[in-house]
């Protein structure tokens, strides 16, 4: 009897047991899951990455010249390049802060990203979503403009974001671009979409690709969609980025607005964007 009353209760567990489990099970399963990207930037477009709370993010950015540019320019690298300088802080593990300076224009940002939406391992939230935007003064003397309104223009981007597998993550980013003055033939707003993607070919190696699609048409001198292709390598600390692409103006709004090169007609440059972050 005693052995019967002691299987009869071990039965009577058995259902609360399973319902621990599955509990536990779906509280994993729903954990975020792990970023889609491994830098803040795919080359030329914000990523949905946002870092712990206390990251600081350190960023150099390098485009070379053309490499059709010139005869005597050794593939871009000896014409004239651009660079930009940034930090950025994560004030909350879903708000970043931060400041760049760019060399062509002398251009001054102000940006933050914010977390909207994190995907998570069950997949009951499919994709990650965050907005992404700056506010840009343009720093040459003054000189150059006919009001102190004219130095402006910002940037805002909505970024959607999917880890596919571990090796295999993909986002699409529409955004709309403002100049405070512009050409005649030119429209003030530039809205455009970008695609990216990002395929681990090793551990600490992914190939690359992004590609900027402007849509909104000007009178004239439409500016090209951007087009690049190239390899990340990554550690838990620091990224470093190395491609082609047919951009050079770093500020995501610069390129929208005022790309020029035409990637197949042979328009692309060398570049690399190192990224590194500390902890506090």
């Amino acid at each position: 009897m005693k052995y019967l009353i002691q299987i009869l209760i071990a039965f009577s567990l058995l259902p609360l047991l399973v319902i621990a489990q599955e509990i536990e099970k779906d509280t994993i399963e729903d954990k975020p899951a792990r970023p889609a990207f491994e830098s803040s930037f795919i080359i030329d477009n914000p990523t949905n990455v946002l870092f712990n709370k206390n990251t600081l993010e350190a960023v150099m950015t390098h485009r070379f010249g053309l490499l059709n540019g010139g005869t005597n320019d050794l593939v871009g690298f000896w014409a004239p390049s651009n660079i930009r300088i940034a930090v950025s802080y994560a004030l909350h593990e879903r708000l970043t802060v931060g400041f760049g300076t760019t060399k062509f224009d002398r251009l001054q940002d102000f940006n933050w990203k914010v977390g909207v939406l994190k995907q998570t391992r069950s997949d009951k939230i499919p994709v990650s979503v965050a907005y992404y935007g700056n506010f840009t003064v343009d720093a040459r003397p003054k000189e150059n403009f006919i009001n102190l309104e004219d130095r402006y223009s910002n940037f805002h981007q909505l970024i959607i974001a999917r880890r596919f597998s571990p090796n295999l993550s993909l986002q699409v980013a529409p955004s709309i671009s403002h100049y405070n003055i512009v050409e005649n033939t030119m429209r003030n707003d530039m809205v455009a979409i970008a695609l990216g993607g990002r395929y681990k070919i090793s551990p600490q190696t992914a190939v690359m690709f992004d590609y900027s699609q402007p849509i909104t048409e000007f009178l004239q001198n439409n500016p090209h969609p951007g087009i690049s292709i190239g390899f990340e390598f990554a550690t838990s600390a620091h990224a470093f980025q190395l491609f082609i692409t047919n951009y050079n103006g770093i500020v995501p709004q610069k390129n929208y607005m005022f790309n020029d090169h035409d990637f197949f007609d042979g328009d692309f440059l060398i570049g690399f964007n190192i990224t590194r972050l500390y902890n506090f």
